[in-house]
């Protein structure tokens, strides 16, 4: 460690503020089992919270509550509950995107055989809006989002303003209709307890699951911050195997799963811990 050190004391010999921060870093990345030596990365990876230049990843958690009170001290935007950052990218996520034409080829395989989709974490309705001309609908099809409620409201509104009758919104799980299919894309990362909590709220336990964009990550579950406009919003890497086992005690069987290597991520400032995955599924209730 004493080499590592010497070499970040000339480089912090310019200002004490700059010493202290390196003294920290230093006791962070070098307090270890046996005090081993920690890879260069990490400490580059520390040095990345000095950077003017924003960050979409920032920080390493072992919860959502550390994540959150994190976010609290970070900026004046803690969570994803603000009318602020609903219509961050809105635009772009109302496009079909690469990893979405999986979900679009399992909700065409239901088709009529379903009445209405619970889309949990649905934002302000994009996936319908990008789904709708791609997908023969009945007229009497509920899409029903289940969002916080700022940006339920926001969809609301903004429903109402396009005259889109088939979409719905709720902000309390006990408001939420039984539906047969459940819809989770980009939900895993920002939920702050196991899908099944979700599940066992509804009437009934919807017959399908389709979940899109789930991140993992080898090595054990870790909390970071994403930077979302001018908030803070805690983003969990889930360990994969704790994820199906928590649906399968459910009685749902994993039918289908679709890597995304595009939406790889890594904490700028924790690179050590590597790269997520991410997944998309289809799960099936199976009959008792």
């Amino acid at each position: 460690m004493s080499i590592i050190r010497a070499q970040f004391e000339e480089f912090a010999g310019g200002t004490a503020k700059m010493k202290k921060t390196v003294q920290a870093l230093l006791h962070t990345v070098g307090s270890g089992v046996g005090q081993s030596l920690v890879p260069l990365r990490a400490i580059g990876g520390r040095l990345r919270y000095l950077s003017p230049l924003p960050r979409r990843f920032t920080g390493a958690y072992r919860s959502f509550d550390e994540a959150i009170t994190a976010a609290a001290k970070a900026g004046p935007l803690a969570g994803y509950n603000h009318d602020e950052i609903a219509h961050v990218a809105f635009e772009q996520m109302c496009r079909v995107a690469p990893w979405d034409y999986p979900v679009l080829f399992w909700l065409s395989r239901l088709g009529d055989r379903v009445d209405g989709l619970l889309d949990a974490g649905g934002h302000m309705g994009t996936k319908y809006r990008a789904f709708r001309s791609l997908l023969d609908l009945p007229k009497n099809f509920q899409w029903v989002v289940y969002e916080l409620p700022a940006i339920a409201e926001a969809g609301r509104r903004r429903a109402e303003k396009d005259g889109l009758d088939q979409l719905h919104f709720v902000d309390r799980l006990e408001n939420a209709p039984g539906m047969s299919v459940f819809l989770g894309s980009g939900l895993m990362q920002y939920l702050d307890v196991p899908l099944s909590s979700v599940l066992t709220s509804l009437p009934h336990l919807p017959q399908h699951l389709l979940l899109n964009k789930v991140a993992f990550r080898k090595g054990g579950p870790i909390v970071t911050l994403e930077r979302i406009g001018k908030a803070y919003v805690p983003y969990q890497m889930r360990d994969e195997g704790d994820f199906v086992r928590d649906l399968e005690q459910l009685g749902y069987r994993q039918v289908d799963r679709w890597s995304i290597a595009a939406l790889s991520h890594v904490i700028e400032t924790h690179p050590e811990l590597g790269a997520s995955d991410n997944a998309g599924f289809y799960f099936r209730l199976q009959p008792m």
